[in-house]
């Protein structure tokens, strides 16, 4: 299983292709989380991990516990955005915990390492 890592750099954001040997280390993580940024390639980078989407698009939750999938009434935030006051609506939203049906990962740096992320993701292609 391989993952599509979104990484946040400020204004800037880069995709990268997280091979299945490398995904296995991600599996297991909560949003929140930091990881160090070296198995994907990013010496020196950490980042955390601010959520994500499953193989059908439904968005990961961080108040949604382990893997699980679950229909939750909501009246805004992740996965429903209401266009009035008071307007709810029950979504299927995904739980906090990386798994094998999560196929992107959004992640944010929160250490950064001496070469510049563009640099280093254009020395690997």
């Amino acid at each position: 299983m391989a993952f599509k890592l979104v990484i946040s750099e400020g204004e800037k954001s880069h995709q990268v292709e997280v091979e299945s040997a490398e995904s296995k280390k991600l599996i297991g993580l909560i949003i929140g989380e930091e990881f160090d940024a070296s198995l994907v390639g990013l010496a020196g980078y950490k980042l955390k991990i601010t959520g994500g989407s499953d193989k059908n698009g439904f968005p990961m939750k961080k108040d949604v516990d382990g893997q699980r999938r679950i229909k939750s009434l909501l009246a805004g935030g992740i996965g429903f955005n209401p266009k009035r006051d008071g307007q709810r609506r029950r979504k299927t939203v995904r739980g906090n915990t990386v798994s094998n049906d999560i196929v992107q990962i959004n992640t944010i740096v929160t250490q950064k390492g001496e070469k510049d992320i563009s640099a280093i993701l254009e020395s690997e292609e």
